[in-house]
This record gives C-alpha cells, sequence and structure tokens, in this order.
C-alpha cells in the first residue's frame, strides 16, 4: 500500500486537479488512514471502519478526475463505477453486488502482473533457451536435423561463425538475430459462443461462468505466427512468466488486498437518490439504496475465486446534486457516509489555471497535437484569459458544465488550424486574444449559438 502523507497525497493531485482543497485533504486523509489501520494492534484493527466520503458538486469541476488520480496513487484495487447503472434485484440491469466482483477481478489481474514481474527475470533465461531450442533444434546421437541446418546456414551466410549454441546465444544477445523471421506456436484466443442472460439477482455473472466452463472443457488451441527474433522472445517471456507464478498464491493475496485495501468509487450517486414511490424509471432507485446498503456496511459477496467481505472496503460517492440533496438517500446509507465535502464552481481564475498548470494542461495537449503536424502554436497570456472568461460567460449564460466547457472552446478556436494543418508544415501560429474573440465572441454572446455550438 501507498504510504504517502496526506499532504504529499494532495500534492500529487494538485499536478492534474485544481482548486478543492477540501475534497483533496479529505481523499488524502481516508487513503492514509488505510495505512495507518494496518499498523494498528490486530484487536484494534477489526474494530476501525473505513470513513466513506460523498463528494458534493456540480459537474466538470473534478470530482471524476480526483478519484482517477487517487486510484493511481493509491497502488490498490480501486474501481469506478456509475451508480446509474444498476438497477434494484428483480430488474433487468446489474446488481450490485458485480461492482465487488469486478473489483476482485482487478486485483486478480493487479496481483498477476507484480508477480510476473517479479520471476520476469527468470522467465527471459528459460525464454532464451526455448528461443535458441527452436533456432537450433537439439539433434540425436547421429541424427541431422534439415531445419537446424537450414537456420545455421542463414547464421553462417551473414556472420560466418561456427554454428554452436554460445555463439548463438551471442549473437542474439547482441541483437544481431532481431531481423530474423521464425515459426512459434502460440496459444490461440477461443472463440466462445456469446452467452448474454438477465435475471433476478445473483444470477447475472452467470455468462462468465458458463464461458469459463466452456473454455476449460475445450481443448486448447495454438496457431502458428511467424515473428521477430523479439517479440518471439517477449510472447516466451510471458508465457514462462505465467507458469512460474503460483495461481493459488495470487487469488489469496488479491482477496487480501481486495477487503483490507479496496477502493469502490461511487459515480452519480443522485441519480439514485429519487424517492418516488409508484411507476417508471424511478421505482427501483430506492431499491438499489437498499442493495447497496449491506455492501457498505460490510457482508460477504460471492465470486469465482471465493467469498469477500466489504467490512473494510473504502466507498468514496460522488454526485452534482443539482435536482436533489444528499438527504434524500434513504437515512440509513446516509449514516454510511459520515464525511461529506463540498466542491466549489470554477471560476475564470481557475480555468486559466487549468488551461496552462496540470501536466496534462489542455493548451499543452493542443499543441502537442499541431506539432505532430509540424505546426507550432503559440498561446500568449491575453489569449489564455480571453478563453477562460468567454468560458466563464457562456456557463453562467447556458448549462454549466464546468471545465468541460473548455474542450468544446478550444476545439472551436482551432477547427480552421486543425483541419489545414497537413497543408501548414513548419508555420508558426501565435494565438492572442484578437484572435481568440474574433472566433469565439460572436457565438459566446448569442446564447441560442452558444447552447448548440459550444
Amino acid at each position: 500500500m501507498a504510504t504517502l502523507t496526506p499532504r504529499e497525497i494532495v500534492a500529487e493531485l494538485d499536478k492534474y486537479v485544481i482548486g478543492q482543497k477540501d475534497a483533496k485533504r479529505c481523499v488524502a486523509i481516508a487513503l492514509r488512514n488505510r495505512w495507518r489501520r494496518q499498523q494498528v494492534p490486530d484487536e484494534l484493527r477489526d474494530e476501525i471502519a473505513p470513513k466513506n466520503i460523498i463528494m458534493m458538486g456540480p459537474t466538470g469541476v473534478g470530482k471524476t478526475e480526483i478519484a482517477r488520480r487517487l486510484a493511481r496513487l493509491a497502488e490498490a484495487p480501486f474501481l469506478k463505477v456509475e451508480a446509474s447503472k444498476f438497477t434494484e434485484v428483480g430488474y433487468v440491469g446489474r446488481d450490485v453486488e458485480s461492482m465487488v466482483r469486478d473489483l476482485t477481478e482487478l486485483a486478480v489481474s493487479m496481483v498477476r502482473s507484480m508477480e510476473q514481474q517479479k520471476v520476469r527475470e527468470k522467465a527471459r533465461e528459460l525464454a532464451e533457451e526455448r528461443l535458441l531450442d527452436i533456432l537450433l533444434p537439439p539433434r540425436q546421437p547421429g541424427e541431422r536435423d534439415p531445419a537446424a541446418d537450414q537456420h545455421l546456414e542463414v547464421v553462417r551466410k551473414d556472420e560466418d561463425l561456427n554454428p554452436t549454441r554460445s555463439k548463438l546465444r551471442k549473437l542474439l544477445r547482441e541483437g544481431k538475430l532481431d531481423e530474423r523471421y521464425l515459426d512459434l506456436e502460440v496459444s490461440a484466443q477461443q472463440s466462445l459462443p456469446m452467452v448474454e442472460i438477465f435475471s433476478a439477482g445473483g444470477m447475472e455473472d452467470l455468462d462468465t461462468n458458463l464461458r469459463d466452463m466452456l473454455g476449460s472443457i475445450l481443448p486448447k488451441q495454438a496457431k502458428r505466427r511467424k515473428v521477430k527474433v523479439p517479440e518471439a522472445l517477449d510472447i516466451l517471456t510471458n508465457e514462462e512468466a505465467a507458469k512460474l507464478i503460483d495461481m493459488d498464491k495470487v487469488v489469496q493475496v488479491a482477496l487480501a488486498k481486495v477487503e483490507q485495501e479496496g477502493i469502490i468509487f461511487l459515480d452519480e450517486i443522485d441519480k439514485i437518490s429519487g424517492r418516488e414511490q409508484g411507476r417508471g424509471p424511478d421505482v427501483s432507485r430506492e431499491g438499489v439504496q437498499r442493495d447497496l446498503l449491506p455492501l457498505v456496511e460490510g457482508s460477504t459477496v460471492n465470486t469465482k475465486y471465493g467469498m469477500v467481505k466489504t467490512d473494510h472496503v473504502l466507498f468514496i460517492a460522488a454526485g452534482a446534486f443539482h435536482t436533489c440533496k444528499p438527504s434524500d438517500l434513504i437515512p440509513e446509507l446516509q449514516g454510511r457516509f459520515p464525511i461529506r465535502v463540498e466542491l466549489k464552481s470554477l471560476t475564470a481564475d481557475d480555468f486559466v489555471r487549468i488551461l496552462t498548470e496540470p501536466k496534462n494542461a489542455l493548451i499543452s495537449q493542443y499543441k502537442a497535437l499541431m506539432a505532430t503536424e509540424g505546426v507550432n502554436v503559440d498561446f500568449n497570456e491575453e489569449a489564455i484569459a480571453a478563453l477562460a472568461e468567454i468560458a466563464t460567460r457562456v456557463n453562467e449564460s447556458t448549462e454549466n458544465i464546468g471545465a468541460r466547457r473548455l474542450h468544446t472552446v478550444m476545439e472551436r478556436l482551432l477547427e480552421e488550424v486543425s483541419f489545414a494543418a497537413p497543408e501548414m508544415n513548419g508555420m508558426e501560429l501565435t494565438i492572442d486574444a484578437n484572435y481568440v474573440r474574433d472566433k469565439l465572441s460572436g457565438i459566446s454572446q448569442d446564447q441560442d449559438l452558444s447552447r448548440y455550438i459550444l
């Protein structure tokens, strides 16, 4: 588990998310508490429950981005799901327990990759031996192998070396065989019949189980591919690494990581907060909340890898809450999210920072895109301020979609340049405030146009 301090976590989030100090502090403390819990005595550890979080704020202010970046910092099983995808048990759709099964799949995949990385060096050695056997097949005493002679003839032609295994190994390690092709037998992806089942709770993953069962019954298929030596070495290394790891141990570690370190990010939780009774799409909203409650409180979910307890899984929920409020959730579920933090709407100053400061700043992205065509695009400070001002004005006069407005504004601003870029190779273009206003002001001042174009 990551051992970053809360201050270090906030500093990492600051590289990608502008503002929202309170939300960053909340998730930083929650993440650090996962590590703290592992340090307390065993008898107390099970009593410390995670403090689940609800993030409230308009769309486009950074809720989902905080979750995405937190996933990379957590070094723990992390799953982002949309609450609106789930339905009450008995209705067509996904049941809430599937999120735990998905989290477990992610954990198994993550631990498997980690274990394969540990044995990578040994797997590389074994793969090299297999590759040498293919290039120079071992011969029985007194037997000549035409295939081996053919390979050696190729080696002699270019290198004029004695056809020994050690010299062939030297050629391989020096990269002098990198352009050679060879026939390699690889496992083929089996084409299993599509099985899709819609039924009551507990049955939705039956299609996955059926596919696993069919995969184990049907014979393993293999096909021959003609690949270059480096690619063959990579394929063989992956096969050897898979053989070297103990999958029983991988599953055991993965289940423990899910139970002790797992994080589930529930986006759009406001979409299930309706409490209307009766007909239509709202009929199962409160049912989803009731189904979600046992998971958040702590229950045991059956997965194909074994039973998973959710007592210490951290749930972070987020929603815009435009037409409702957290108090519209059922009281029991409210009580399981004791920490609530409100994210603020973004200002023009925030937009300026979003355009320039993050590692993945929008200005940097568009400059890099145009550079691929040989066009050097530069934005001066006045242009960036004008862009932020127009985005803010459009958000105020139409729907407020937060920082996402910058994507539409930037795309509209550079539409002509993007279209003509292949014919502008070697040109330099400076975007100033006049250029921005010329391209966007007319649209932004007309509410009808801005609503449909921006």
